[in-house]
């Protein structure tokens, strides 16, 4: 099955359960040629997760192309922060207040707003980066009064041992007790738990575009 084959069964089983969902394409180690049949059939949300891949695969395209929109999935480091602001729309993993404040400095350098999804150590996992819960309106506070960046939810990774259900719940009453109503959560083993868990974005790679070398 080819990639667009793949892409159309999955769009046609989000739209099944919740035809808002944002499916953000994850991109990222494909050349564009494999992406280019996607582009051509009008989608347009596609996910990265480094901003020097990123940068030399979309960075010429987007040129000419404006109304693509790209997502930052991936941990962003302070240093590449400028590189992400001048290229992404969407970052989905903003975990500390060092990477927020060099955000806030490069949108107003770039005159550029991006959307943000907090990431949340939900399962706190040592080895995973993301707010703790108890954290969470402290820095979102942070984020949005001392920075000015605009907040539009919060993104998880469950635990690769949990009952991803739990995790995604979760997310969702924190994401309402903070008045956010965007949640980034679920991915190709688990996208269809996480969308009937209240997801509205889902970010999907393997399932359309094969595994990965």
């Amino acid at each position: 099955m080819s990639a667009l084959e793949s892409f159309k069964k999955i769009q046609e089983n989000v739209n099944k359960i919740n035809n808002k969902v944002t499916i953000v394409v994850v991109s990222k180690t494909f050349p564009l040629v494999k992406v280019q049949p996607l582009i051509s059939s009008g989608h347009l949300d596609y996910g990265e997760n480094k901003v020097q891949e990123a940068k030399e695969k979309w960075s010429q395209y987007l040129d000419t192309n404006s109304n693509i929109k790209l997502h930052m999935i991936g941990r962003l480091q302070t240093n590449k922060a400028y590189d992400a602001v001048k290229l992404f729309d969407y970052v989905h993993s903003l975990d500390n207040e060092k990477l927020a404040t060099k955000l806030s400095l490069y949108e107003k350098d770039l005159s550029k707003k991006l959307k943000y999804f907090i990431q949340v150590n939900i399962d706190n996992e040592l080895q995973k980066s993301g707010i703790a819960c108890n954290n969470l309106k402290s820095f979102m506070n942070f984020c949005k009064f001392d920075c000015g960046l605009n907040i539009i939810g919060l993104m998880c990774l469950p635990s690769i041992n949990s009952n991803p259900s739990i995790a995604f719940l979760k997310l969702k009453a924190l994401a309402k007790d903070v008045n956010l109503t965007e949640l980034s959560m679920g991915m190709s083993g688990d996208y269809e738990i996480a969308i009937q868990n209240g997801a509205t974005f889902i970010r999907i790679g393997s399932n359309i575009f094969g595994s990965r070398n």
